[in-house]
């Protein structure tokens, strides 16, 4: 094996050189095709021709059946901070993603902080509850009293969207390892929010956080994912998959991808987002635009943190202990 240590093509990109996240594309889905690395962009060849990509411009790539992708691509990928999903038949497995997009671990010590005091986890979880509930003071309300509000809300969702679209209703009901074997609103829903959940989690490690740590939901590593994609299913997936199963579409995860990519466009969805987990986790501090650093602190009990790369203890008169002296003697005499 030769190595060799400068490839040619693009350095690998500065984060401060990066878009954020908010100004990217949601996702971009792609299928039977081979995909490479030409400098800064990823091609895509199929029997159609090759189409160049920018890495950076992307969120989340999809990579459905019969797709195959080189080394030198998800290089690529990952130094332009964009997530990796595979996409089959049975559903979405999440495999890889990005580094953050941040050098700053200041959102995830909060979200950690958060996570790990009960009244601070209920108050972060009331106010996911009332981003659903505007009109509504929620602030008194018990976690088990916010799950019945909420399943009575999207129930209510799925009557009202039935009762529009024609669809017939009868509850989620699907096999994650059979897409093909639920009933077409069932197929949308899954494709649909299968996307959201790949957009949350790109938005969640490109800030620095945790997928690991919800706040509602626990004990799965795509907690948090499902704690943010909760918050626009009722507004986003929930109508578009209603409206694709009533079209009767021939190829209904095609579609749904499709329509699902333009409401995350149009509406902004990755910038709300972004301004969603910073109000959960900042309150009105969120304002703030956190300064971009690439410092390293040491953790200090009394203060917070204290410089790096500083040499402590020189006030301190320390004499190693007569055992270790002699330790070393005997090793420079051997």
């Amino acid at each position: 094996m030769i190595y060799v240590p400068d490839l040619p093509g693009l350095q690998k990109p500065e984060l401060q050189a990066l878009p954020q996240i908010r100004d990217r594309l949601s996702f971009l889905y792609l299928e039977h095709c081979v995909i490479n690395r030409q400098d800064g962009a990823i091609t895509v060849a199929d029997v159609r021709g090759t189409v160049h990509v920018p890495a950076a411009s992307l969120g989340v790539l999809l990579l459905g059946p019969g797709t195959s992708i080189s080394h030198r691509a998800m290089e690529l990928m990952g130094d332009a901070g964009v997530s990796i999903l595979w996409v089959g038949e049975h559903g979405v497995r999440y495999y890889a993603h990005g580094r953050p997009l941040t050098h700053s671990s200041t959102l995830l010590l909060r979200q950690a902080e958060l996570v790990c005091n009960t009244q601070s986890r209920v108050a972060v979880a009331r106010k996911m509850y009332q981003m659903r509930f505007p009109n509504e003071d929620v602030s008194t309300l018990t976690m088990q009293q916010l799950r019945g509000r909420e399943g009575a809300r999207v129930r209510s969702v799925y009557r009202r969207m039935s009762h529009e679209t024609g669809v017939p209703w009868s509850g989620r009901e699907y096999d994650p390892e059979d897409f093909d074997a639920g009933s077409p609103v069932n197929m949308a829903l899954s494709a649909a929010h299968a996307c959201l959940y790949g957009v949350a989690h790109s938005v969640i490690v490109a800030m620095g956080l945790a997928p690991g740590l919800g706040f509602v939901h626990a004990g799965h590593e795509r907690s948090f994912v499902y704690d943010i994609a909760d918050l626009y299913k009722a507004d986003i997936t929930i109508p578009i998959a209603f409206q694709v199963a009533a079209e009767k579409a021939e190829d209904i995860g095609a579609v749904t991808r499709r329509r699902v990519r333009d409401a995350i466009s149009n509406g902004h969805i990755l910038a709300r987002v972004v301004k969603d987990i910073r109000w959960l986790l900042l309150g009105d501090d969120a304002a703030q635009e956190e300064a971009e650093t690439n410092i390293v602190y040491l953790w200090d009990n009394k203060r917070g943190a204290v410089p790096n790369a500083t040499s402590y203890g020189k006030d301190l008169d320390w004499t190693e202990p007569e055992e270790l002296t002699e330790g070393y003697g005997k090793i420079l005499e051997e």
